[in-house]
């Protein structure tokens, strides 16, 4: 007899790990990498695989299973283990992550669509009336998340459905980019062109902006962001056909098979890629970084087999072209949905009471309208802020990139924080249980959360040393501001909650008078 849940767990083995590897893997991730470190990344991202990645990712499966049922996402997985406080700031800090990607991509955006059209990135050149290159930039960023946010609250979400056609391209750029790297590791006789000489080489960053202890250990939120994502597919396990057995499985070959794809990548760059030559220059940044090195790589590829200087120019833009709309595509299409669903989705899933009435208000399109124009203003001031600070392109990149990077690690310690309360409260069910020994569960969570919460302060103290405060001051505003709302939100919610209580009791002993 059909029970109506037969149909319902159809996730294999071999699901959960396409699942996994899709949500996480991002190419551009390894080129970052590279810039950032040089091959040297390689032992930090293995590193993050083993001390982040596997722990973490068991625990969201336990949560996910604990809660299938919940609206709130990781909201619900919190507030089950520690209390709606926490919870509640935990993920308006996470909220504030997806806030500091919409201002990255809004200046970001434009360096693909350059690329598309001029074969490299043309925006370092797009100063006019006054206003330098950055400058342009920040204000084109503000038009675009009007733009989108405009369009997006009529239910014009359509468009973001053409991401997966950036999807499909970018399992060729993919393609293209290992198939290229092995023709020229093979014409070259096996010579990569940044020099390996032994272990040094995978141990000393190729950037000296890296080259200190302090530098080194705050790469690790670089390798953290490239494994995040882990929570939304924590939620899988009531849909798998035998959880228990597949999903630590699935993670374990998960985990093994992205860190070996993320190195394996990273170390084909330095075939084509030589750091001192390419990435030393001021003109490549973290913004036009993933479309430098693969023009590179078509002009090398060229030059290898022979074709002229004049060809080997050519096949290095048009493959920069095909980089620049495949991540244009990309751009677009999520940023028609990342523009309102975390937003809705947040604000959605948690108590109605905690928000003013105008704020939960949806309009006829079904989305959170007065919400969206409310974040449509703070990301238009924070890219203004940023742009029209002083910074050369490089450095707005920098910041932008380590901003992400921070505001997306920091919900982490809050999930990996609350998980021993999680996993000791018994009044939780839970139907999938990875961490039964107490002993191990307290250890692998205090490793964890030390990794993750070290990554985060060294990467604040690293600038502060350098004295570069406005950078520090940059890197850690959006947790923090974002942190200090949630308590003030929470702090009325919690104010009005008393007042009613206090009411209701009185009306209480009045009757019974």
């Amino acid at each position: 007899m059909d029970d109506g849940n037969s149909t319902k767990k159809t996730i294999t083995l071999f699901g959960l790990i396409m699942m996994i590897f899709t949500a996480i893997f991002g190419f551009a991730n390894t080129t970052v990498a590279y810039e950032q470190m040089g091959l040297a990344s390689i032992i930090w991202y293995i590193f993050a695989a083993v001390f982040f990645f596997l722990p973490a990712g068991f625990m969201m499966a336990e949560y996910g299973s604990a809660f299938n049922e919940a609206k709130g996402g990781i909201y619900s997985w919190i507030e089950g283990a520690v209390g709606p406080k926490i919870a509640f700031t935990g993920t308006f800090i996470w909220l504030a992550s997806w806030e500091v990607w919409l201002v990255s991509t809004s200046t970001k955006v434009w360096i693909p669509l350059s690329t598309f059209f001029v074969g490299h990135d043309g925006t370092q050149s797009w100063g006019m009336l006054g206003l330098s290159a950055t400058q342009v930039i920040g204000v084109l960023g503000l038009f675009w998340i009007i733009f989108v946010t405009f369009f997006a609250s009529l239910g014009m979400d359509k468009i973001s459905k053409v991401s997966s056609i950036g999807g499909i391209l970018t399992i060729a750029l993919n393609g293209i980019f290992f198939l290229l790297s092995l023709i020229l590791l093979f014409t070259t006789g096996f010579h990569s062109a940044e020099p390996i000489t032994g272990l040094d080489t995978f141990i000393h960053s190729a950037n000296p902006a890296f080259a200190s202890p302090i530098g080194m250990i705050s790469f690790v939120v670089y390798a953290i962001f490239a494994y995040g994502g882990m929570e939304s597919v924590g939620a899988v396990t009531d849909s798998m056909k035998n959880p228990k057995r597949d999903f630590p499985r699935g993670v374990l070959i998960s985990a093994g098979v992205i860190a070996v794809t993320y190195s394996l990548t990273i170390l084909m760059w330095g075939i084509s890629t030589n750091w001192n030559q390419i990435l030393g220059k001021s003109s490549v940044n973290l913004g036009n970084i993933t479309y430098v090195m693969m023009s590179n790589l078509g002009y090398q590829f060229a030059d290898s087999i022979g074709w002229s200087h004049a060809a080997a120019i050519t096949t290095g833009e048009w493959l920069a072209r095909f980089t620049g709309f495949d991540m244009f595509i990309l751009y677009m299409g999520s940023f028609f949905v990342l523009v309102y669903s975390p937003l809705k989705s947040f604000i959605m899933g948690t108590p109605k009471d905690f928000w003013p009435e105008r704020v939960t208000k949806l309009n006829k399109h079904g989305m959170p309208a007065n919400a969206m124009w409310m974040q449509a203003g703070f990301v238009g001031v924070m890219i203004l802020l940023i742009a029209f600070g002083g910074r050369d392109a490089k450095q707005l990149y920098n910041v932008l990139t380590l901003m992400a990077n921070v505001s997306t690690t920091i919900p982490y310690l809050f999930l990996v924080g609350a998980y021993p309360f999680f996993n000791r409260n018994d009044k939780i069910e839970k139907p999938y249980l990875f961490y039964k020994n107490k002993t191990a569960m307290w250890t692998v969570s205090i490793i964890s959360f030390t990794v993750l919460a070290l990554a985060v302060i060294f990467t604040v103290v690293q600038p502060i040393l350098e004295h570069a405060y406005s950078d520090a001051f940059w890197t850690i505003i959006g947790p923090v501001v974002f942190g200090a709302i949630a308590l003030i939100l929470y702090g009325n919610y919690d104010r009005k909650q008393k007042a009613k209580k206090a009411k209701e009791d009185d009306d209480e002993d009045s009757v019974l008078n």
